[in-house]
Parts: structure tokens; C-alpha cells; sequence
């Protein structure tokens, strides 16, 4: 799984902005003491610390994604069945993500993430003992809610201790944290499974992940700036509801879900059909093919600049189209061809995925907690999504089925923005009379 990207706050992506809600985010009292700041060495533990949990997190998350091909061959399992391996896992953080946001607020952000990774590491321990697939995907499921509480809590930590100007800089490191650990146990997986088989491959992530812990544990520095706050429902429920009825919120959830319907379906199923003719490589390679994802972390970069020259709808349908370049491309029998699709459908993917995630905090003027938690939902809604519908478009219809499921995806992306666009438009005329 891809990272979240640092939320920016400049021109919306698409439509008109948004009206406020109350925010129901905990209030802090007076810091009693200073914030961290770069080169203090606070900082430097915190950093390190985010750092090794981003890796141990989305090292586990995506954990069976390359292992796809080993486990349908062992397990006497499907492909369909094989891809709930991935989807359990994201759809469960998708569900969790916004409750335990909640908690963080009543036990602390450094609380929730060291219990969130205790729990997702012991049952990373276990899971090569699994003894059919129906096990491993419960396993999976119960290991991507745990998995939640870092995403519901990490941004929140660092905003409650780092000094302001700071903060952007310190979120960046932690999304190199994640992007590293998602690339890393991928490849990391792919070989060990090469070697001595899937449960092996498991293990091996798990004793990452744990080792990735335990540097967390020893070295993040304590909170000295949260201040546990009341967590009203009714009011966190009224937050809420205001978001999913706001027009502009809801087409940047969408187009979020939608980008990661493609990358999830892709990613997935690619495994598959790299090991069957006319590639039949070996696992090895199959899971060194995720190196690929080192290009989101340019591209994600890079659609700041492309926003300055292109708009927020612009840079969008710029994604869209590259990343429909990608999946057309992926089409062709020839290895250099396929994996120069994939780079274009991951550049196009992470570059809308910045766009879109980043006019959330812009579009909620207050309750941006609840706003950005649900875009967490739907981007790992689609992510689940798209894994389940890739390996059944597979199945159903090779290749071909996959690249048709990314393009009508696509094609949502696409009608939304242009919806958007005329939206704005209209607004720009009727101020213009």
C-alpha cells in the first residue's frame, strides 16, 4: 500500500469550497515545555522512531501482495480467494481508522501506536502457522484493524510535538517511512518465498516488523503536549455527517477511492500474471518488481510543482490520462513494456493521490481530524476494493479484465473532476454578473 502523502492547503481540487463544522479534535492546554525542533535530539529520536513504525506498519500491511502466486499453488486456493489475503487487511484499517482516530484522543497518540504495533506484529508472528487460507485472511483481517491505530494516531503525535514550521518536514520522513516498508516487504517477501516458501516469507516480515518495534519503542520520545480530551459522539457524529454531506468532500473521497481501485487491482493481480506465460518469472523477481514504487515518492513530490503550472484539475486529469497510458500499456506481451506501464500508472497514481488527498484539509475548514480520517476510509476502501475486483476481473477475463476495471475507474475519476470543473466555472459566471 501506498503512503498518504503530507496534506497541502492551497487551491481546492475540484468545486467550490467547503462550509465548516464544529471540529471535535482535542483541544491542548499551554505547552509546558518546547516543542521538538530539527536538530534537537528529541527530534531526532522521533523521527527515527516514525520512521522504523512506517516501515513495520506497511511492511505487514501489503505482506501477502507478492506472495499471491505461492499461496494460490500451496494452498490450493483461488486467485479471488488468495486477494482477500490483501483486501481483509485494508478493508479492516479502512473500518478502524476513524474509531481509533477517537481513542487517540481519550489514551494518547503514543499509547494507541505502541499497542496498535504490539498487536500487529504478534499476529504478523503467527500467521506462517496458518493452516489454510480461510485462517490466514481472518489472521489478516484482525492484523490490518490493529494496524489503523498508526495512521489514526502518527500525524496527530507529530503535530502535538513538533514546532510548527517543523511539522511538514517531520510528516515527510514518516511517509518515507511507510513508502520504504510497503517496497521493502514486498521485495523482501519475494525472495524469502523463492527460497523457502510463503510461510517463510511471512516470518521473515514478521522479525522486521519486530525488530522495527522494538527500535519504536526505545526510542520515541514521550508526549509531553497531548491533552486528553472528551470525545462527544453525538458531536463526532455530527462532524461527520456534515462531511459526507458536503458536496466537494465527497468527490475527493471518490476520486481517492477510485485511484486506488486501479493501483490495488494492479499491484494485486500483476504477480499473477508476471509467473504465467509468456514472463513465468520467478517469485523473486515478482516481488522485485515493487522497486517501482520509488517513483511514487518523485511523483508525489513532483505534483506540487505540476499544481502550479497545471491547477488542481488540471495535475488531475494529467494523473488520470498517465495513468491510463500505464494500464493500456501494460497490455503488450513484452516484459520492458509492461514494466514501463507500470511506472507510468504508478507516477500517474501517487500524483492524483497527492492531489486529492491533499485539498481534503483545505476543503474542511474546521473537523479536519474527521475529514482526513475519512479519506483514509475510502482510500482503503478502494484499495480492498480493487484487489477483490482485480483478481475477479483475472480470473474472469485475464489481463484484458484487469486493464478494463482500471480504465472505468479512470474514467470516474475523470467524469468527477470535469464535474468539478464546470461546477467552478459556473460559480466563476454567476460572480462575474
Amino acid at each position: 500500500m501506498p503512503a498518504e502523502p503530507v496534506q497541502a492547503s492551497t487551491e481546492l481540487a475540484v468545486g467550490a469550497s467547503a462550509p465548516s463544522y464544529p471540529d471535535t479534535s482535542a483541544v491542548s492546554g499551554p505547552a509546558p515545555v518546547a516543542k521538538l525542533t530539527p536538530g534537537g535530539a528529541g527530534y531526532r529520536r522521533m523521527v527515527l522512531a516514525l520512521f522504523a513504525a512506517g516501515v513495520a506498519t506497511f511492511a505487514l500491511l501489503f505482506s501477502t501482495q507478492a506472495l499471491l502466486p505461492a499461496l494460490t499453488a500451496d494452498l490450493g486456493a483461488s486467485a479471488s480467494a488468495a486477494s482477500w489475503t490483501v483486501s481483509a487487511a485494508t478493508l479492516a484499517l479502512a473500518l478502524s481508522v476513524l474509531p481509533l482516530s477517537l481513542v487517540s484522543e481519550r489514551i494518547g497518540r503514543r499509547a494507541l501506536m505502541t499497542y496498535a504495533l504490539a498487536a500487529a506484529v504478534a499476529l504478523a508472528l503467527v500467521m506462517p502457522l496458518a493452516p489454510d487460507i480461510t485462517t490466514l485472511t481472518v489472521l489478516r483481517a484482525l492484523q490490518g484493524a490493529a494496524i489503523a491505530g498508526i495512521p489514526a494516531s502518527a500525524i496527530a503525535y507529530i503535530a502535538d510535538e513538533v514546532e510548527g514550521p517543523s511539522v511538514l518536514g517531520a510528516i515527510g520522513l514518516f511517509v518515507a517511512g511507510n513508502s520504504i516498508g510497503g517496497m521493502t516487504g514486498r521485495i523482501l517477501t519475494g525472495w524469502t518465498a523463492e527460497a523457502w516458501g510463503w510461510r517463510a516469507a511471512l516470518a521473515a516480515v514478521a522479525l522486521l516488523a519486530l525488530v522495527c518495534a522494538l527500535l519504536y519503542r526505545v526510542t520515541l520520545p514521550r508526549a509531553r503536549h497531548f491533552r486528553a480530551g472528551p470525545v462527544a459522539p453525538r458531536a463526532v457524529a455530527s462532524t461527520v455527517r456534515g462531511h459526507l454531506s458536503d458536496g466537494l468532500l465527497c468527490r475527493l473521497y471518490a476520486i481517492g477511492a477510485l485511484f486506488m481501485v486501479v493501483f490495488g487491482a494492479v499491484y494485486t493481480v500483476i504477480g499473477l500474471r508476471l509467473a504465467g506465460e509468456p514472463f513465468s518469472l520467478s517469485q523473486g523477481l515478482i516481488g522485485s518488481i515493487f522497486v517501482i514504487y520509488l517513483v511514487g515518492t518523485v511523483s508525489s513530490a513532483a505534483a506540487g510543482r505540476l499544481v502550479d503550472r497545471l491547477g488542481r484539475r488540471g495535475t488531475l486529469y494529467a494523473a488520470a490520462l498517465t495513468t491510463a497510458c500505464g494500464l493500456l500499456l501494460s497490455l503488450s506481451s513484452s516484459l520492458y513494456a509492461v514494466l514501463l506501464g507500470l511506472v507510468l500508472l504508478t507516477a500517474g497514481f501517487f500524483a492524483g493521490h497527492a492531489v486529492a488527498s491533499g485539498s481534503v484539509s483545505r476543503a474542511a475548514r474546521s473537523g479536519r481530524a474527521q475529514a482526513t480520517a475519512l479519506y483514509q476510509v475510502s482510500y482503503y476502501a478502494g484499495s480492498s476494493a480493487g484487489a477483490t475486483l482485480g483478481a475477479v476481473a483475472f480470473h474472469a477475463a485475464g489481463w484484458e479484465g484487469v486493464v478494463l476495471l482500471g480504465l472505468a475507474a479512470l474514467v470516474g475519476v475523470g467524469g468527477i473532476t470535469l464535474y468539478g470543473t464546470r461546477k467552478a466555472y459556473g460559480a466563476r459566471l454567476v460572480v462575474a454578473r
